[in-house]
């Protein structure tokens, strides 16, 4: 999917600007999203992701604490079903 985050799974949301006659128009809010190149801490290999500023954050968190996690389940197949491959 576009303009996902592929750890935190954030994505575009609508909503309402709100002027001060209280009349709404339709607008989108939309994720911080960067495309970095990460090390993927299980494998020690670089892994390119479209992760939002927040996704970043919680990356860094798992990194100091230690954790092993493997950032291939959150890259995208590479068959064109668009999906995560887990």
């Amino acid at each position: 999917m576009a303009n996902t985050c592929a750890i935190t799974g954030k994505r575009t949301t609508t909503g309402h600007n709100v002027s001060h006659s209280k009349c709404a128009t339709n607008r989108t809010f939309k994720p911080n999203l960067q495309k970095k190149t990460l090390i993927n801490p299980a494998t020690g290999r670089p892994v390119k992701l479209t992760v939002s500023a927040r996704g970043l954050r919680t990356f860094k968190k798992w990194v100091k604490e230690g954790k092993k996690v493997d950032l291939t389940k959150f890259t995208r197949t590479t068959d064109g079903s668009g999906g995560l491959s887990a």
